[in-house]
């Protein structure tokens, strides 16, 4: 009897011990939760279409990306749980990903370290470059249940789009406008290599706007694409460098002529504007003369024959010899 008391105090140990106080769990500060029971979350009565992200789908991927939403425990504890309960803690710290790596076939894309896409002009050209992205705590049932392997979908679906975008990217409108008008650009015109390495700011601002979507697909935000540099095959390096070299030279050369003609005009504007001002210093004093002569006029027909008179002998006095007519 006393041995079948010890067993029986012995299953109630190993039983609390094993189900009760091994229920209990925490959630760490920069993780979230989701509990299920007998398999099923615990769900709220909004589905994922609700959320403001979903807004990003296309109209004929809403009913295909319709989630349930889940109930999400927050950082804290401790929690418990039943034995017939199991939970899910998912990291929604901020990560960085090589986007040229394969997570299932790890020696794709040269083991992980350039990713290849074909440009417009059937350049076949080396991308580098990473991603940041997170869990979405808003629609954590796409992340766990609606996708087997959410990280790897997501890869794929960046790929795919900056693969599509990187065949049909076209410089800005308006710079391309700029580069119409200037004749000096006409050897670069055309050649994508250009356009991309020149605006991959642009690029990468596109891939951010494209894959908004992601955290109503998959669960995952993509924060930024940071696409670092864009390389040529090595047959064409050279000769995209001719071009831009020539390029550049004709560019130089042409801004050393504008810059020569600006010099020369703004010169000319300063000569006309110093001998208008000299034409203007010779004018005023014979108007301030004029000016002297009317009023002495206006004083009687003698003043301005008396001036005369007081000149001319200024003048006399001043000269050594002086040649006068004589009427016959």
């Amino acid at each position: 009897m006393a041995f079948l008391i010890g067993v029986g105090f012995g299953f109630v140990a190993w039983f609390l011990m094993r189900y009760l106080v091994a229920g209990i769990f925490t959630v760490d500060q920069n993780e979230r939760a989701v509990k299920t029971i007998f398999g099923r979350a615990e769900r709220l009565p909004e589905s994922s279409l609700e959320d403001p992200y979903a807004e990003y789908l296309r109209p004929d991927e809403r009913d295909r990306y319709r989630y349930p939403q889940v109930r999400v425990i927050p950082p804290g504890g401790p929690y418990f749980k039943w034995p017939w309960e199991r939970v899910y803690k998912v990291s929604v710290a901020t990560q960085t990903m090589n986007m040229a790596l394969d997570l299932e076939t790890p020696s794709a894309n040269h083991n992980g370290s350039v990713l290849e896409a074909v440009t417009k002009d059937q350049l076949n050209t080396g991308l580098t470059g990473q991603i940041r992205y997170r869990v979405s705590e808003r629609n954590l049932y796409a992340y766990l249940f609606g996708v087997k392997q959410p990280i790897i979908h997501v890869m794929g679906y960046f790929i795919s789009i900056l693969r599509e975008r990187i065949a049909n990217f076209e410089a800005p409108a308006a710079r391309a406008a700029g580069i119409s008008q200037n004749p000096d650009a006409a050897v670069v015109t055309g050649v994508s290599i250009n356009d991309l390495r020149k605006n991959l700011r642009d690029l990468n601002e596109l891939m951010d706007r494209e894959c908004l979507s992601s955290s109503a697909r998959y669960g995952v935000i993509l924060d930024a694409s940071l696409i670092t540099s864009i390389d040529p095959p090595g047959e064409v390096e050279s000769a995209l460098a001719a071009i831009n070299t020539a390029h550049n030279q004709v560019s130089s050369d042409i801004s050393l002529a504008q810059a020569s003609a600006d010099q020369k005009i703004v010169q000319s504007r300063r000569a006309v504007e110093i001998e208008t001002l000299k034409a203007q210093a010779e004018v005023e004093p014979l108007k301030a003369l004029a000016a002297q002569m009317g009023l002495l006029k206006a004083h009687g027909p003698n003043a301005l024959a008396a001036y005369v008179r007081n000149v001319r002998l200024r003048l006399y006095g001043e000269a050594d010899r002086v040649i006068m007519e004589v009427k016959e």
